[in-house]
């Protein structure tokens, strides 16, 4: 078990896990506020905000697993993509890598996600 990784002792990886999920829930904020925008709302973040209390979407976004074969394949290939920077790479070019990719991969995720949850809601009130 010399391999397994714990949870981070110190607080920057923390900070770094905490700034992950801030990143996707700010990515769901903006596409739900750019399709606002272009909708035409009056007060597009207010609409953002309010995109949990649609009565279409209810447990749209937590349901939980993956809805499409597009969902999941995201999430393997992020995975892949960040695994094999990891290991083709070492030093300087790894950091900056890393931190140039994850969080492109953060945001692609969670567009990925809101188109998913925009798809289903359009579904669901028709």
């Amino acid at each position: 078990m010399t391999l397994a990784r714990a949870l981070p002792d110190d607080g920057l990886g923390w900070w770094l896990y905490l700034g992950t999920g801030f990143l996707y829930a700010l990515g769901r904020l903006f596409f739900a506020w750019l399709q606002a925008r272009r909708e035409g709302d009056g007060h597009p973040v207010r609409a953002a905000f309010a995109e949990d209390d649609d009565p279409y979407g209810k447990n749209v976004a937590f349901r939980g697993g993956f809805r499409s074969y597009r969902q999941f394949f995201g999430f393997v290939g992020s995975g892949v993509a960040v695994v094999v920077v990891a290991m083709l790479t070492d030093g300087r070019p790894r950091v900056v890598l890393l931190w140039v990719i994850i969080p492109l991969l953060v945001i692609a995720l969670s567009y990925l996600d809101f188109f998913m949850a925009r798809k289903e809601r359009a579904s669901a009130a028709q």
